[in-house]
C-alpha cells in the first residue's frame, strides 16, 4: 500500500510534441522526487485522461494529490477536474483525494516573465523600454476569472519595469487579438514590440503564434519584434508545484475544496456560465488543442 500518490494533470494537445513535453516534465519530476509515486494524465487528446488517471493513482494508495498543470482558473480547473475528483471519491471511499491549486498569478510565474522579457530586450540590443511595447499573449477564455488573472499578471509586469505599454492579447475566445494590439502600439509610437506567450507547453497554438509574429514582421517593417517562449521547463514551475505538494502532505497548505455536488456535472468541457453559440464553440474547440490553459485556462 502506497501512502501518497501525486497525479499530474496536463491539458493535452493534438500536437504530439506538446504531450511529449509534458511526459518529459513528468519524467524529470519523478527523478527529482523519487520519494513520491507520481502518475500522469491529460484532460483531453491523450490515451490516459483524468478518469483513468484517478483510477491509476487510487490503486494501492491511501491519498491522491491531484496537481493541475494549468496556468489560469477556468472550466477545466473549476468544473471539470473537480467533477472527476468527486466521482473518484464515490468509487474509492477509502482513499483521500486532495486537489492542489492551479499555478495562478504568483511571484514564480512573474519571475519567468521578467526573465523572458530581459532575454527579448537583449535580443533587441537593449532598446529604450519606453519605446518598446509588451504584449502578454494568452489563450483566451470565456471565463472572466481566467482573463482577469492574465490582466493581473500584465499589471504586475508593468509595475516591475519601465515599459509604458504592457497590453493583453488572446489567441482565441477573448479579445483583443495580437494583430489589433500591435496596430495600436504602432500607432502610439512603439518602435519595438516584445510578445510574451502565456503558455506552459508547446502545441499548435505556439506554432501559430510563431507564424503570426512572422506575418507582423512583414506587415510592420518599421518595427522590430522579439518573441518569448512558453514556460514548461523553467525551474520555477517545478519548484512551485513541489512546494504546494509538500505543503499538502505536511498539512501546512489547504487543498482546494471539492463538493460532493461536483460529481453531478456531466458536460465534457462546458459547465454553468460557459455556453457558446455555434461559431464560438467551434473556435473554442479549435483552441483546446494545447496546454497552457484557454477556455480552460491553460
Amino acid at each position: 500500500m502506497t501512502a501518497d500518490t501525486i497525479l499530474l494533470v496536463g491539458h493535452g494537445s493534438r500536437e504530439k510534441s506538446g504531450n511529449d513535453e509534458i511526459e518529459r516534465f513528468a519524467a524529470q519530476w519523478r527523478e527529482c522526487h523519487p520519494q513520491w509515486r507520481t502518475e500522469l494524465c491529460f484532460i483531453e487528446f491523450a490515451d490516459v485522461e483524468v478518469e483513468q488517471g484517478l483510477e491509476l493513482a487510487a490503486k494501492d494508495s491511501r491519498r491522491v494529490i491531484v496537481v493541475p498543470l494549468i496556468l489560469n482558473a477556468a472550466g477545466h480547473v473549476n468544473i471539470e477536474i473537480p467533477s472527476h475528483i468527486a466521482r473518484a471519491r464515490q468509487r474509492h471511499p477509502g482513499v483521500r483525494f486532495d486537489y492542489a491549486p492551479h499555478l495562478g498569478v504568483c511571484e514564480p510565474v512573474l519571475a519567468i516573465l521578467k526573465r523572458q522579457l530581459r532575454q527579448c530586450m537583449q535580443a533587441l540590443d537593449m532598446p529604450d523600454p519606453a519605446g518598446t511595447g509588451i504584449v502578454l499573449l494568452g489563450r483566451g477564455s470565456s471565463s472572466r476569472e481566467a482573463n482577469g488573472e492574465m490582466a493581473r499578471m500584465a499589471r504586475w509586469l508593468f509595475e516591475e519595469g519601465e515599459h509604458e505599454l504592457v497590453d493583453l492579447a488572446f489567441t482565441g475566445i477573448a479579445w483583443p487579438r495580437l494583430e489589433r494590439v500591435v496596430q495600436r502600439q504602432a500607432q502610439l509610437g512603439m518602435r519595438q514590440i516584445v510578445v510574451l506567450p502565456y503558455y506552459l507547453f508547446t502545441g499548435t497554438l505556439i506554432q501559430r503564434i510563431g507564424r503570426q509574429v512572422e506575418h507582423l514582421r512583414s506587415q510592420y517593417p518599421q518595427l522590430r519584434f522579439a518573441l518569448g517562449s512558453y514556460f514548461g521547463f523553467e525551474p520555477e514551475i517545478a519548484q512551485l508545484l513541489a512546494e504546494r505538494v509538500g505543503g499538502l502532505l505536511r498539512g501546512t497548505e489547504h487543498a482546494v475544496p471539492v463538493s460532493d455536488e461536483a460529481a453531478q456535472w456531466q458536460g465534457h468541457h462546458h459547465g454553468p456560465g460557459h455556453g457558446h453559440d455555434h461559431a464560438r464553440a467551434h473556435e473554442h474547440h479549435e483552441h483546446h488543442d494545447q496546454h497552457g490553459h484557454a477556455q480552460h485556462g491553460h
